[in-house]
């Protein structure tokens, strides 16, 4: 019983099954695994040791059947996601102190489904971020390489995947948050589209783009997981009452006559050399399957960044007013007045990015620019959306990469906000259009990996797993590991 953070769901599934191993020994493991691998990765912020045992016991006393492959699982969950009696704190000063008395919809599944919740993962403060060194608490590390960031805000989520720390996270995504970690960490990584995973005690960064979604080391893993969390959910208003399926039932390998889309704007500047290339060779791997790649374009893309921002910053201006210091979280000493009260616990809870994205949205929704700063952007937004309907029309999957780069170094780009933000612009459209996306591994440049992005269709998240899976069983970039993992030097 040795090793188990290297097996794949369904291994380890059978074993539970057979009873070669319990639900307790496996919640043993991994949280051994995690104290043994956490100085170097820091993944997490807290652990649920005590009552992820109380959980695996339970779970052994009631049997595991055949046909539940996520019962006994342990699973990291990032710390923007509600759970009850479990200290939630969005990697935020504001929220240092917060044990929430209700779990989150999505919790409610993972329970549902007898998965074991061992711990709350890092992440960028408020999901703020592209790297992760935005959290309060702790900078987290890349599994290939400890100089480099594991990418944000799931940074933690993705991490401790790639470390075996857990063989199963959930994310969220508002603008790349769970690509592009993934594709700087080597795993899967699902957004699901926009209404598909309830986002009830999900903390609110924007809104209208936030999607909440599993993080796996491969595509099989991954869709067990999204079958798990998916359905509609009374208490989220913009939940979809989609049916869903069950995402494993097309992984047969074959993908002929599929037709996808290749975007020039998503292989042009500022991509980095070695990614492009990785691309261009998986583009060369779908034709080998027998799907059809061509070129098109997505003529609106390149305004995906200033639309988001404005966007995402607007809807954050608003959802963070809740946070003023007076029913929970930090509260400044430094007061006199009610004033003071929400000024200086704001000022002093939030950190510097965060205050930079409330300033650029409340200047976005004041009266004298809301017409031209938010009005517009919507418009524009639409456009985006109108852009991707056209492809789509024509076409079933559009493939690119998930990050213009691989993982950069920590502290490289922290201080270079524009750099930052234009670490998603591969990935912004996918959540402005409110569609699926995922990064799967396509490849390595500099010794670090590179994410395939695949986008598919509203609510057709089993293509978009019907494709991955074929392009993975025909490769072997998910077969390669990190040295933290046993394998060779990255």
């Amino acid at each position: 019983m040795t090793e188990l953070y290297k097996k794949s769901l369904e291994e380890l599934h059978s074993l539970l099954v057979s009873k070669e191993i319990t639900a307790t020994d496996l919640t043993s493991e991994t949280f051994a695994r995690i104290k043994e691998t956490e100085p170097k990765v820091d993944a997490f912020l807290a652990l649920n040791e005590e009552k992820a045992q109380e959980l695996a016991q339970a779970i052994d006393q009631k049997g595991i059947t055949e046909s539940n492959v996520l019962a006994g699982i342990p699973i990291g969950i990032k710390d923007n996601i509600v759970t009850k009696d479990l200290r939630t704190t969005a990697a935020s000063k504001i929220l240092g102190n917060f044990d929430p008395i209700y779990d989150a919809t999505v919790m409610d599944k993972v329970y549902q489904a007898d998965m074991i919740p061992v711990g709350k993962l890092n992440m960028d403060e408020f999901a703020m971020g592209a790297s992760t060194e935005t959290s309060f608490f702790k900078k987290t590390k890349n599994a290939w390489d400890e100089t480099k960031v594991p990418g944000g805000s799931s940074g933690g989520s993705a991490a401790a995947v790639a470390a075996g720390q857990v063989p199963l996270s959930l994310g969220s995504d508002t603008g790349g948050s769970i690509r592009q970690p993934a594709a700087f960490n080597g795993i899967v990584g699902m957004k699901p589209t926009y209404g598909r995973v309830s986002r009830f005690g999900l903390i609110a960064f924007a809104s209208s783009l936030d999607q909440i979604g599993p993080m796996t080391r491969g595509v099989k893993d991954n869709a067990f997981a999204l079958n798990a969390i998916s359905g509609f959910d009374a208490k989220d208003s913009t939940s979809a009452g989609a049916a869903v399926p069950d995402f494993t039932a097309g992984l047969t390998g074959d993908i002929k006559g599929m037709k996808v889309a290749l975007p020039k704007e998503y292989l042009g500047e500022g991509i980095q050399a070695g990614v492009r290339e990785a691309i261009l060779k998986a583009a060369d791997t779908f034709r080998a399957l027998g799907a059809t790649v061509e070129e098109v374009s997505l003529p609106h893309s390149k305004y995906g960044v200033a639309v988001y921002y404005i966007i995402a910053s607007s809807e954050a201006s608003s959802n963070l007013q809740r946070f003023d210091g007076i029913r929970y979280g930090f509260r400044s000493e430094n007061v006199s007045n009610l004033e003071d009260v929400y000024v200086n616990s704001r000022s002093e809870g939030f950190g510097e990015e965060v205050k930079r994205r409330i300033m650029l949205g409340t200047f976005s929704l004041s009266a004298g620019y809301y017409d031209a700063y938010f009005k517009k952007a919507g418009q524009v937004r639409t456009l985006i959306k109108q852009d991707f309907d056209k492809v789509f029309s024509q076409y079933d999957l559009i493939i690119g990469p998930a990050s213009p780069t691989v993982a950069f170094g920590i502290g490289e780009n922290i201080n270079d906000p524009i750099t930052m933000y234009l670490n998603d612009i591969l990935t912004i459209p996918v959540n402005l259009a409110g569609l699926p996306g995922m990064s799967i591994p396509a490849g390595f440049s500099e010794g670090l990996p590179v994410g395939l992005q695949i986008i598919g269709k509203q609510f057709d998240e089993a293509t978009m797993y019907k494709a991955a899976y074929a392009f993975e069983q025909a490769t072997d970039f998910h077969t390669k590991k990190p040295v933290i993992l046993g394998g060779d030097k990255a």
